[in-house]
């Protein structure tokens, strides 16, 4: 509004000091330039709404100055045209032109931030992948080392020197998971579970388990016998997982793994019996877990997690078998 009546005076004056230009005097001459100046500087600084509403206002005037002297309507709408509004047109003009460059400057800024997050985001999803790697092998690793020097600790023929030693390098197996789990922590991103493909069979795994001391049992039924990729690796890893658990928590006990074609969706069932040596805990509840809940749950699937009457564990998942596949239950 203010911006408003300042160009409305500035035109004004414009339009009066053009009236009787058959002698202008010197200070007439520069006051013109002083409106020109004044008039570029409006339109470069400050914007008006309605800005040609204005400049029809003030102009109106002249237009009646034409009906009493034609020559004295023209000269003050001529001066008011080339004196007010060119000048206020062309700093109006330079003002834009600024603004464009501005918001062309902004732009520019917004898609290189853009161009960091997403690359941000990049690097956040590579960490969360080497994380489930180093979730998926190392841990499972560690969980068997753990595992046979559990075997050794539990040995008739060992002595108690042997025994010791083999019980120090069970908790430092334990202590190294508990490490990597917690390095993994950092490492992992909260976008969800991650989806590689295993490298093994779940026979493969149980048997690779089974060499390593654990007492671990397979059952499949034949409708169970091909999964899916998705399906197969979304059970491969709540396998490994839960064998995982079973060696870390309660070493020596024995395990058994059931997968079965239930209707239209697949059950993969692990359950352990109580561990036979005080290294029983609380039954793994940490980020494995956590992970294994993210992956069933991205599969519309659930899974879940408790202990047994019997002082066991037993972890069980409920994926649906996918509707695309030709199959039905």
């Amino acid at each position: 509004m203010r911006n408003g009546a300042i160009l409305a005076v500035v035109a004004g004056i414009s339009l009066v000091n053009g009236l009787y230009l058959d002698h202008i005097p010197t200070w007439r001459q520069l006051l013109f330039a002083v409106i020109a100046v004044v008039a570029y500087l409006h339109g470069r600084h400050l914007p008006v709404r309605r800005d040609w509403l204005v400049l029809g206002a003030v102009a109106i005037p002249g237009v009646v100055e034409l009906g009493v002297s034609l020559w004295d309507g023209v000269g003050a709408l001529m001066a008011m045209a080339l004196f007010a509004v060119l000048p206020w047109l062309a700093g109006r003009f330079r003002r834009q032109q600024a603004e464009l460059v501005e918001a062309g400057r902004q732009r520019v800024g917004q898609l290189e931030r853009e161009q960091q997050y997403t690359a941000e985001r990049v690097k956040l999803h590579e960490r969360a992948r080497i994380a489930a790697d180093m979730h998926d092998s190392l841990g499972h690793e560690l969980a068997l080392i753990a595992l046979r020097a559990g075997a050794l600790e539990l040995a008739a023929d060992m002595n108690e020197t042997n025994r010791e030693a083999a019980a120090q390098l069970r908790a430092s197996a334990v202590t190294a998971t508990d490490r990597l789990r917690r390095t993994i922590g950092v490492l992992r991103d909260s976008g969800g579970a991650p989806t590689d493909p295993p490298d093994e069979s779940i026979e493969t795994l149980v048997e690779r388990a089974g060499r390593a001391g654990m007492a671990v049992t397979l059952s499949r039924d034949e409708s169970s016998a091909v999964l899916p990729p998705l399906l197969d690796r979304a059970a491969h890893r709540v396998t490994q997982e839960s064998l995982t658990n079973a060696a870390r928590y309660a070493p020596g006990a024995e395990v058994r793994v059931t997968i079965e074609r239930r209707a239209d969706m697949v059950a993969v069932t692990v359950t352990n019996a109580p561990s036979l040596t005080k290294a029983q805990s609380t039954g793994g509840g940490g980020t494995g877990l956590a992970s294994l809940r993210e992956r069933v749950r991205l599969l519309g699937g659930t899974l879940e997690a408790r202990r047994t009457s019997e002082g066991g564990f037993t972890v069980t998942a409920r994926l649906p078998w996918p509707k695309d596949t030709g199959e039905s239950g």
